[in-house]
């Protein structure tokens, strides 16, 4: 036994130095002032116009970031697992294989492709229109949320839909079932704990991200991880940015609790 506890003590220190440490360290500052006084001001902030307006936003286009993904990540979900074993193993290598790439490298990618003399516009151009204005909106916002995080939506939901035992969808079409039917009233509710799963890993990055909307927002939008980013390297403002980063934490716990009802086995879980 004390050569168990011996092994886990690696594991300890490091979620004691990276995890428990961290959100000491941010909880003091977010009930401090700069003086070091206790205060609930850096809390109680959210509530002003400006930052309760990036929160709502934040919460916007990540819900719809995550409904997007969801419409898309079900169907292909349906096709891997349907598809071959070559097929299958190729096609779920293609999803992974983004993820491989620099964050930062997928993000410019569309800022390339996005603005005004960009691939889009210029095949918009090409057959006689007015360029549109792509970059700098809250849609590229949602495309980049939607590209970055879709695999995270995708595997969570196939691996699901892999555990289904085959003979249940047969028995469902001996029964007389159709195959919307079999979709709806089988696949679709016995996949739910993937789904809460990707859910959960697609709300919540697209909820507390920065660089997306930096970069393909121009600036021009602010979300609340904007604006604890700027409290922390640019107004050198930890105490708010501090008060800012627990409030969001309590969304991000609370969306994490609810959703992990839906998935108590884990058997979303994809890692």
């Amino acid at each position: 036994m004390t050569f168990r506890k011996l092994l886990a003590a690696p594991f300890i220190f490091w979620i004691i130095a990276g995890t428990v440490i961290p959100l000491g360290v941010i909880g003091f500052y977010g009930f401090t002032t700069r003086d070091r006084n206790f205060t609930f001001e850096n809390i109680t902030a959210i509530f002003t116009a400006e930052h309760a307006q990036a929160l709502l936003l934040a919460l916007l286009l990540a819900a719809i970031s995550t409904l997007i993904c969801f419409v898309l990540a079900f169907p292909l979900s349906l096709i891997l697992r349907s598809s071959g074993l070559g097929q299958k193993g190729f096609m779920v290598f293609i999803f992974i294989l983004p993820m491989w790439m620099n964050f930062l490298l997928r993000t410019m990618a569309w800022q390339v492709i996005l603005e005004k003399g960009g691939l889009i516009n210029a095949i918009i151009t090409s057959m006689g229109f007015e360029p549109l204005e792509l970059i700098n909106t809250s849609g590229a916002i949602v495309l980049g949320m939607v590209y970055d995080f879709l695999p995270f939506m995708v595997l969570p939901i196939y691996n699901t839909l892999m555990k289904i035992d085959d003979n249940i969808i047969e028995a469902a079409y001996d029964l007389g079932a159709t195959h919307k039917r079999v979709i709806w009233n089988i696949l679709l509710p016995l996949s739910i704990p993937g789904i809460a799963s990707g859910v959960t890993m697609v709300f919540v990055p697209a909820l507390t991200t920065f660089v997306i909307s930096n970069m393909l927002g121009g600036g021009k939008i602010n979300l609340i991880g904007n604006i604890i980013e700027q409290e922390f390297t640019t107004s050198a403002n930890w105490n708010l940015g501090s008060g800012l980063s627990l409030i969001m934490m309590i969304f991000i716990v609370g969306s994490m609790m609810l959703l992990s009802k839906l998935d108590k086995e884990g058997e979303g879980n994809f890692i």
